[in-house]
């Protein structure tokens, strides 16, 4: 294709279609200024006829903003995150606001660029996961200037406003209900956290709780890369085979601790009865399930429903809460025995 045949349409297209001069298409396409109704309409007939989209980062020149909010997530392929970001997209639909995602794999350098790259783009609002970032990450998000909210985590100081759960409390209202049922030859299964800070916080409070009774962890099995039925196989085989007494399993998330559920129900062996389990996360997927898989719901929904609603209001001016914590529920399937 030659290059004439691919230049960006622009605003003399518009005005040659519609028949009005350019600065009349410019006040339409802004919304800006006196415009007749009949006019408007065959303004935004010719864009749309066209194809034409606005060039909002020129626009924003004198405003300094675009109508985008950056959303930073460590994966898309972690069912958790196209949930927070299903309750983003939900509130901002009904604002001018776009949600643009970056995904940074859990690597502090890599969320440094996203970040960076976003920012130069001079959004209108920062929603990014965790609480825990670079000095440069913390330095560029306090000096933006824009609405700023840390999602998914509320066990830390944020730069700006932080939805989410506190997962330390999560790890040890697991424990108190794990105990109350009586288990206490217990194994944890789940990623290595030096990366993943919220499932390490969970583990914090998971052991924490267990101390308080005189209980500790009986054994412990770590892995890296992404979460899968495969590894919660591998995992739960490697570690009754270390240690066959164990009478429970707590898996940092609900997928490897599905693969460990299919894996003993194989074995033929009793769940709850012989050896309860629990993950995290409330994952819906899960629910064909030959056993219905206790865990924790991380309120993924609403986090990005109430990220959300923070931007959009200060946007607007408006005061908001600078914290603000939901409070996940156990549920017990069957796999956690209760009493």
């Amino acid at each position: 294709m030659a290059n004439d045949e691919k230049r960006s349409l622009t605003l003399r297209d518009v005005s040659e279609v519609s028949g009005v001069s350019e600065m009349t298409v410019s006040r339409v396409l802004r919304n800006r200024g006196d415009v007749s109704n009949a006019t408007r309409e065959r303004v935004l007939r010719a864009a749309k006829d066209l194809g034409y989209v606005p060039n909002k980062i020129a626009g924003a020149l004198a405003s300094q903003r675009v109508n985008l909010v950056a959303v930073i997530i460590p994966s898309l392929s972690n069912m958790v995150f196209p949930e927070v970001l299903s309750g983003i997209s939900q509130v901002l639909e009904s604002t001018d606001l776009q949600p643009v995602v970056g995904v940074t794999d859990y690597l502090p350098e890599k969320e440094e660029k996203v970040l960076y790259e976003m920012l130069s783009w001079r959004p209108s609002g920062v929603i990014i996961a965790g609480l825990e970032h670079t000095e440069a990450a913390r330095a560029m998000l306090a000096a933006s200037g824009i609405p700023v909210v840390e999602i998914m985590d509320v066990d830390g100081k944020p730069v700006d406003a932080m939805v989410g759960i506190s997962h330390r409390r999560a790890g040890r209202e697991m424990a108190k209900a794990i105990l109350k049922a009586g288990y206490r030859n217990i194994g944890f299964l789940g990623t290595k956290m030096p990366l993943d800070h919220r499932a390490r916080k969970r583990f914090e409070g998971f052991t924490e709780a267990l101390a308080k009774e005189g209980v500790e962890i009986a054994q412990k099995e770590f892995y890296s890369g992404g979460s899968a039925l495969a590894k919660g196989r591998e995992m739960t085989a490697t570690m009754l085979e270390r240690e066959p007494e164990l009478d429970f399993l707590y898996y940092s998330n609900d997928m490897i601790g599905a693969g460990g559920l299919l894996y003993l129900l194989e074995q033929g062996i009793d769940v709850p009865g012989q050896i309860g389990l629990a993950g995290f996360n409330g994952v819906e997927l899960l629910q064909g399930l030959p056993r219905q898989l206790a865990t924790m719901d991380a309120c993924r929904r609403e986090i990005g429903v109430k990220a959300a609603e923070i931007i959009a209001a200060q946007g607007e001016g408006k005061d908001t809460a600078m914290v603000t914590e939901l409070t996940p529920k156990i549920s017990f399937g069957d796999t956690l025995k209760r009493r």
